[in-house]
């Protein structure tokens, strides 16, 4: 074959196509191969994979390429992502790689990896030179017939209860109250695992869409679709429940709801779980990213700890938790990193110090949550469409400079005002600008300032 110079499928942080065009099999295999050689492990790699049919044959040929380089695998069958990083960081372990494709299409699948100690690995810290690799090694090598691991060098376990004790230990489970949860896995894999821990708590379940499946007849597990939302909102007034749950694929996002079904924005969800862990590590430093942070850093200083302000993406945030020591790092998408779970994310976590928070704190969901959203209306995500991203972010610097208090270009454009602030921000695999806003309770700005920002950006 041609030697091509990159493989559609490698994106910033993981690995994700679709099938057979973009991964494959082979692709896959090669792709075991050279993260042995690039990563070079000294210990085994703890490799697992979610509910997707394609799943269960690329872990195979994941395995055997790893094990063709000498290096030797664990497998732990059925799992999230963050069982994957639990595993990644156990003694006699030298890193993990995940088989999921998250909220994507069913005919997509990918790869999530990991060093020892659970560190992560992006386009800057070896997936770059794990793909150049893999386009040599596919260039080089001959399709193998069948792929097997090698016995002597393949082990299967089971790390399902240590993996329940330790996320057991980060909340006080005799202080939760008898709540109703409306649970909604999507199909995915989130099911067996958030019965897992339930089973240690005092809690009333409804659950839809639990069972494992595949086929995905509920539409792939994104709790982002509205249509998705809706049928999670409704489950939860029907059951007349306390608060409702709602996973990706292999869960490592959650997303929450309110005893009315209201769909909770993962913004606030950054500032409720900041204040909850500096309840347990007073004084910490607590990461945020910059899209929307001042009910975060209210709520941090309020509490005596520290927010620190870090580019989004997973990779930049457990970097800069592991600089500051952060007992907890939150992106307002969803993703949620607990430095006492090896500074990785957590799909379960987030659901855990929540029910521990409401139980604490005596009011419902929506009481708790109203405080932050009337204190800080935000606009949530509103994504534009616009062929010349840079010119379009320009053009809203300059016209906002003068009147602006701070600007900041961590991550796109961050402009802050007496009672107004945004960031706005390009893709950096789409034509598309994401635009973030908040006010300092005052709902009217928002809207006013959001028509004028869209005016700004489709000019």
């Amino acid at each position: 074959m041609t030697l091509l110079e990159k493989l559609p499928a490698f994106k910033a942080y993981d690995i994700r196509g679709r099938l057979p065009e973009q991964l494959n099999e082979f692709m896959v295999y090669c792709i075991g191969k050279a993260y042995a050689r690039i990563i070079q492990p000294a210990k085994a790699i703890a490799v697992g994979q979610d509910i997707r049919l394609s799943s269960a044959m690329l872990s195979q040929a994941l395995i055997a390429g790893l094990n063709s380089e000498g290096v030797k695998t664990v497998d732990i069958g059925l799992c999230g992502t963050e069982m994957i990083y639990f595993a990644a960081a156990q003694e006699g372990m030298g890193g993990g790689i995940m088989v999921t494709a998250s909220h994507n299409p069913a005919d997509y699948n990918g790869l999530k990896m990991v060093k020892e100690g659970s560190r992560p690995i992006s386009a800057d810290t070896g997936l770059g030179a794990i793909e150049q690799e893999t386009i040599c090694l596919m260039s080089d090598i001959v399709v193998p017939a069948t792929y097997m691991p090698t016995p002597e060098l393949h082990s299967q376990q089971d790390i399902l209860a240590g993996y329940v004790a330790k996320l057991m230990s980060l909340i006080d489970g005799t202080k939760i109250a008898p709540l109703h949860l409306v649970v909604n896995a999507g199909n995915g894999c989130a099911g067996p695992f958030f019965d897992a821990l339930a089973q240690h708590l005092p809690l009333k379940v409804t659950s839809i869409h639990h069972q494992p499946d595949g086929t995905f007849p509920n539409d792939v597990p994104n709790p982002m679709l509205a249509a998705q939302q809706q049928v999670t909102a409704e489950a939860v007034v029907a059951a007349k429940a306390d608060l409702g749950i709602a996973w990706d694929g292999d869960f490592d996002r959650c997303f929450f709801f309110d005893e009315n079904g209201r769909f909770i924005e993962g913004y606030y969800l950054v500032g409720l779980l900041a204040e909850q862990l500096l309840k347990k590590s007073p004084k910490s430093a607590i990461v945020h990213d910059p899209r929307l942070e001042w009910n975060t850093i209210e709520k941090v200083q309020a509490l005596g700890g520290t927010a620190v302000v870090c580019k989004c993406g997973h990779s930049f945030i457990k970097d800069k938790m592991r600089e500051q020591d952060a007992v907890y790092g939150g992106e307002m998408s969803a993703h949620h990193y607990f430095r006492d779970f090896y500074y990785c994310d957590s799909g379960m976590i987030p659901w855990l110090l929540i029910i521990e928070l409401l139980s604490q704190d005596g009011r419902s969901f929506s009481q708790v949550v109203d405080q932050c959203m009337m204190d800080f209306p935000c606009s949530g995500e509103i994504n534009f469409t616009i062929a010349n991203a840079k010119a379009a972010l320009a053009r809203v610097q300059q016209h906002y400079a003068a009147q602006a208090l701070s600007i900041s270009v961590l991550d796109g454009v961050s402009m802050e005002f007496a009672d107004w602030r945004f960031n706005v921000r390009s893709s950096n695999t789409e034509p598309v600008v994401r635009l973030n806003l908040e006010t300092r309770a005052n709902p009217a700005l928002l809207a006013l300032r959001i028509d004028e920002l869209k005016g700004l950006l489709l000019v």
